[in-house]
């Protein structure tokens, strides 16, 4: 029907903005539902992702420490080729303030002074004391030496080994017989190169090894080059 300045007239039935109001908000609702649905889903992906993640991780550092245990394991049952053997129980191991005549040089044991060679990795450039040293020795270190034989390529090879390894030391010793030698409580080893297998054998085997007459001693607040 027309109104009196002839337009239409609009529909204004309450019960029809009303039924428009709610489906607006059915579907508003709807999709607030649809999108919980979806970010908790993603979130769950999100998580059981990460967590299978973690777990992926933790199993590889599991197995590589795994592995590396046999590996020492393997290292210190197996001997290393060409090492030189002396009885534990004939060195002395007295500490003692006067010098000290050793049979071996450089020396694996043996009576010593009462104050150790600092052994946390350090690399001395000049002659350090034997009766020092050997002290050391009895706290698990190895002992790298060198002479005028050994490349200085090797020597520096060396020293950058030494200088990550707690529980070791590195020092020249002009008279030994080998270019390279290795010392630990009652073991010896010569070697030409700093690569020789062997090398690494003999650091895991003895550094804190099973030869050590005093396990976990200190190497460090000891006697340092001068």
């Amino acid at each position: 029907m027309a109104s009196k300045s002839g337009r239409t007239q609009q529909n204004t039935d309450p019960n029809s903005r009303q039924a428009r109001i709610a489906e607006m908000r059915r579907a508003e609702k709807a999709r607030d539902r649809r999108n919980k649905a979806i970010a908790i889903t993603a979130s769950s992906a999100i998580v059981v992702g990460l967590v299978g993640f973690g777990a992926w991780v933790l199993i590889d550092q599991k197995q590589d420490e795994q592995r590396k245990k046999e590996a020492v394991e393997t290292a210190r049952k197996n001997p290393v080729s060409g090492e030189q053997t002396w009885d534990a129980k004939n060195l002395g191991r007295n500490h003692v303030e006067t010098p000290v005549k050793y049979e071996m040089n450089p020396p694996v044991g043996g009576d010593h002074h009462p104050r150790w060679m600092n052994c946390n990795g350090d690399v001395y450039k000049n002659p350090v004391p034997e009766v020092n040293a050997v002290h050391s020795l009895e706290h698990g270190a190895v002992w790298v030496t060198y002479n005028e034989k050994a490349a200085k390529a090797e020597v520096d090879k060396l020293a950058a080994t030494v200088g990550k390894t707690p529980y070791t030391l590195m020092s020249p010793v002009k008279e030994q017989a080998g270019a390279i030698m290795l010392s630990a409580w009652g073991k010896q080893l010569t070697v030409d190169t700093a690569d020789d297998p062997r090398v690494a054998q003999f650091f895991t085997k003895y550094v804190q090894g099973q030869q050590t007459p005093e396990p976990g001693a200190a190497c460090t607040s000891g006697v340092a080059e001068k």
